[in-house]
């Protein structure tokens, strides 16, 4: 509901018959009242004018201001108070004038009074209906929505108090910060908050200068809390101090995003503030609880495994194992029994039982790296265990049933390896049910700094050596660098220079020779040389095949194929 209050100097009628003639409209969830700024009775005569109109005033109350203090109000209209500057008045309401001279002030025959009376009658009329049929009431409805909208967004609180210290305004933070509910301290001493701060004697003048410092306040239920506080003076249009604002932070808040900036920066080992690397720890954080598989692509030295690691630790399995495996190292003949164990005389050397990677790590995670490496053979071994939880150790024919969270990691193009043949479409579904893409150290050089200052204090403190610190001239160099080899080259790098330093600063010579100016590109070769002229030329040697011209042009059929897609080269 909007509540309204119409205002006048004396109760002189003014605001009454106002209120008369709004309560006379079909208006809806409003709320009508008025009063004077001083108590005084209805004039007869406003009884009488507004009779001959067919509206009934003589029961209204003449109440002063002060006894309506306590009351919500959204929108005042003040119908000739005769203040300089609106009032701050409970819920820093809107605030409209109209300009009608007190009829009572005109003296003279009963004739001449009862005309002023109609005049203001019919003039308060007409304002009244233009205001809630033209528009007006729903603009300064629309105002004042805007205006806590925006009041309420603010994650600072705000209180605003009158010239003698009383709660004008609270917004929903300062509600969030106290434990006060705005209907509890409107129209109350500031002191029932801030004991000290609202004095006059604390008010900051210049209102861009006004520091924020800190400021001890009692939060409901009587405790004491520290929030950085900063008052500054609310003035009317002349200039003229009408009360104080104040805009406060809880300290804790404020502690509490020192340590989310600096988790941040570091998030369970892995070192990063880029926008790309905020995005993947979002996404670590959400899937930690949800028991999905994962793969992980990015190229080799991104950091696959503290990835996977960190899922592992953020979510409920933290306490169990997390067993990583890598694929690639291991020929296929042990890798087998590596994932999957294997029983006394399975094979030659097998003298015992051995259990394998997915039983040591029943009820917590196993991390499989360079997943794109493994044999069809055993990609359909796996995807039973995926699918199912279940495998036999090799040499066995009984049954192993375990729960684990499968995370997996790749450098390559899996989708290109389906295409090539190489991987199972129906292993890939599988197992990137959520994928998280890696990215690059050169895609986030930003980050180098912190991965710098990280890396050497780390390498110092294995290799029991001083810190040093990076020069200006060093960190360009490292700057300008592609990193094909990603944060594990960079740490290489930063080994290097340490031997190499005796000083207190590495310096551009202290960094490994003839590798200062190298790009990506240099790596990459032909394949980021494609061209559209040079595809349609391999195309025409090869007759069409694309198969030979993906040889040709030194890529994969499915890089080819891809570019044509991309480049609408039709074939």
């Amino acid at each position: 509901m909007i509540h309204v209050l119409f205002l006048c100097a004396r109760n002189d009628a003014r605001s009454q018959m106002a209120e008369g003639f709004a309560r006379a409209r079909p208006l809806t969830d409003v709320g009508l009242r008025s009063a004077g700024l001083a108590p005084s009775v209805i004039h007869p005569m406003a009884i009488k004018v507004m009779a001959e109109v067919g509206i009934d005033i003589s029961n209204s109350k003449a109440k002063a201001l002060s006894a309506e203090s306590d009351q919500p109000v959204d929108i005042v209209i003040d119908l000739g108070a005769r203040t300089a500057s609106p009032l701050l008045l409970a819920g820093r309401p809107e605030w409209v004038h109209w300009d009608i001279a007190d009829p009572d002030a005109v003296k003279g025959a009963d004739d001449e009074v009862l005309r002023t009376f109609r005049a203001t009658r019919d003039r308060i009329r007409g304002l009244v209906d233009d205001f809630f049929a033209k528009g007006y009431f729903g603009a300064f409805v629309d105002t004042r929505a805007r205006t806590h909208s925006i009041l309420n967004s603010i994650s600072d609180g705000i209180m605003v108090t009158d010239h003698e210290g009383r709660v004008m305004y609270f917004n929903q933070a300062a509600e969030a910060i106290t434990g006060y509910g705005s209907r509890a301290v409107l129209n109350q001493s500031c002191t029932l908050l801030f004991p000290e701060a609202c004095l006059p004697g604390r008010r900051t003048a210049d209102a861009q200068a006004a520091p924020y410092e800190k400021v001890e306040i009692t939060i409901r239920g009587g405790e004491r809390r520290l929030v950085f506080c900063r008052i500054v003076p609310v003035r009317d249009g002349t200039g003229r101090e009408m009360g104080t604002l104040l805009s406060f932070q809880d300290v804790r808040r404020d502690r509490a995003m020192e340590r989310q900036v600096a988790e941040t920066s570091r998030f369970s080992g892995i070192i990063g503030r880029h926008e790309k690397m905020l995005a993947v720890f979002e996404l670590i954080r959400e899937l930690a609880d949800v028991n999905v598989p994962v793969l992980v692509e990015g190229e080799s030295g991104t950091g696959k495994e503290l990835v996977a690691a960190a899922i592992h630790n953020e979510g409920p399995r933290r306490d169990k194992h997390f067993v990583p495996v890598n694929c690639g190292a291991l020929p296929e003949s042990l890798l087998e029994s590596e994932l999957f164990g294997h029983v006394k005389g399975a094979f030659t050397g097998a003298i015992r039982d051995k259990k394998g990677r997915f039983e040591l790590a029943d009820g917590g995670t196993i991390f499989l790296d360079e997943i794109g490496d493994i044999s069809l053979a055993m990609q359909v071994k796996l995807l039973r265990v995926v699918q199912e939880g279940t495998f036999e150790r090799v040499g066995s024919e009984q049954t192993v049933k375990v729960d684990v969270r499968i995370i997996s990691a790749t450098n390559k193009d899996l989708t290109e390896e389906i295409l090539e043949g190489r991987f199972r479409e129906d292993l890939f579904y599988r197992l990137s049910v959520v994928p998280i893409q890696l990215p690059a150290l050169r895609e986030r050089k930003s980050d180098l700094p912190l991965l710098v200052d990280f890396l050497l204090g780390q390498i110092a403190r294995g290799s029991n050596r001083p810190v040093r610190r990076v020069s200006a001239a060093a960190m360009e160099v490292l700057m300008a660098h592609d990193w094909p080899g990603n944060v594990r080259e960079l740490q290489n790098w930063l080994q290097f220079a340490l031997v190499k330093c005796h000083d207190e600063e590495i310096q551009p010579e202290h960094l490994p020779p003839g590798r200062q100016l190298r790009r990506a590109d240099e790596k990459t070769g032909r394949r980021r040389k494609l061209t559209v002229d040079g595809v349609r030329e391999a195309l025409r040697r090869a007759g069409g095949n694309k198969l030979e011209a993906a040889r040709e042009l030194g890529v994969s059929r499915a890089t080819l194929y891809r570019f044509l897609e991309d480049a609408g080269i039709e074939s």
